[in-house]
């Protein structure tokens, strides 16, 4: 089965602070019961921001780390033997269709194929979800709402979505934020006071240049937070930059070597 995330209606919300209007589009999308794709780098928020509209509309929320061995019956669900009887066990997404929640399917790329056929009756105007299984066909109960996500920079050829199925979806690009609003995150989420936050962002996009260069991706919004972190709890801070922004990024001793020159320009 799936390993889903859950959180239940009525939690607190986590903060996020919005770029541009992804919330209004968000909340549209909800309202008119359509589906959502969220494009975007990785650790520029996607899972937080499904999180913090979850609490912001009050629906409980099943969220799916999709991955190459996720079936379509691990979403909908499969009969198991329990207690000498064999009984259906609903997926989280038959859950969330069930009880009218948010299913987040995180990289939903990365899952098997047969995934987007499970979906496509539920990014209609049919909103149902039939299960071959058991011969239900369960109509989406009133809250419902699917939002997936992937990294379309990341993915190669023989992983992205189809148009047919990216057609289904309202679509809401993600970027990493603006500096002045990464330094207001960042230091909100670390401890750290704003000053010394400025040079990290700073750093963060001298290295996000490099991207598609020496580097695969990008150091994330996330990272930055980690270093931020450690730095606020009294790591020096050539450690914490280094195990935060530069190892996480490459494995090459030379490429480390030069983004480590890029560390020492702004600080030093």
């Amino acid at each position: 089965m799936a390993t889903a995330e859950t959180r239940q209606e009525g939690a607190p919300a986590p903060f996020y602070l919005p770029v541009a209007d992804e919330c209004d589009i968000f909340e549209a999308a909800f309202a008119h019961r359509l589906p959502l794709l969220l494009k975007g780098p990785t650790g520029v928020g996607k899972t937080r921001f499904v999180a913090h509209m979850a609490a912001r509309l009050g629906r409980p929320l099943y969220t799916v780390a999709c991955h190459d061995d996720l079936s379509a019956a691990d979403l909908v669900g499969r009969f198991l033997l329990k207690g000498g009887e064999t009984v259906w066990v609903d997926g989280p997404l038959t859950r969330a269709v069930r009880e009218g929640a948010i299913c987040y399917l995180d990289e939903v790329v990365e899952a098997r194929k047969d995934v987007t056929v499970v979906l496509h009756p539920l990014t209609d105007d049919r909103r149902i979800l039939p299960l071959d299984k058991t011969g239900e066909e369960i109509e989406a109960a009133p809250g419902f709402m699917l939002v997936a996500s992937y990294n379309p920079g990341y993915q190669n050829i023989l992983k992205t979505l189809k148009p047919s199925t990216r057609q289904r979806f309202l679509s809401v690009d993600f970027d990493f934020p603006a500096p002045e609003r990464e330094v207001e995150i960042v230091a909100r989420e670390s401890g750290l006071d704003q000053a010394r936050v400025k040079n990290l962002v700073r750093l963060a996009g001298k290295l996000r240049a490099l991207r598609g260069q020496d580097l695969e991706e990008g150091v994330s919004t996330r990272l930055v937070i980690y270093a931020a972190t450690l730095i606020a709890a009294g790591m020096p801070l050539e450690r914490a930059i280094l195990a935060a922004m530069i190892e996480p990024l490459t494995d090459d001793e030379d490429v480390k070597a030069g983004l480590l020159d890029i560390v020492s320009a702004i600080y030093g």
